[in-house]
């Protein structure tokens, strides 16, 4: 996962992993965990979704988001 193409989707759309949090429906600790990889799986393909529509991304920065390094 590319931690920093996923906080620039956040600060260009002024929000916080609490607003993340909201999108896919679990704690700010847990977003927290799923993109410092602590969790071990990550983000879930559910979750991947409801971030893709919820911020209107492309495939492509789905891709460089949750697949880049």
């Amino acid at each position: 996962m590319n931690k920093k193409a996923l906080r620039a989707m956040l600060a260009k759309e002024g929000d916080t992993y609490e607003k993340l949090a909201e999108v896919i429906g679990c704690t700010t600790s847990t977003v927290s965990d799923k993109i410092n990889e602590k969790v071990g799986n990550g983000f879930t393909q559910p979750e991947i979704l409801a971030i893709k529509k919820h911020y209107n991304l492309t495939p492509v920065e789905v891709d460089e988001i949750f697949f880049g390094q």
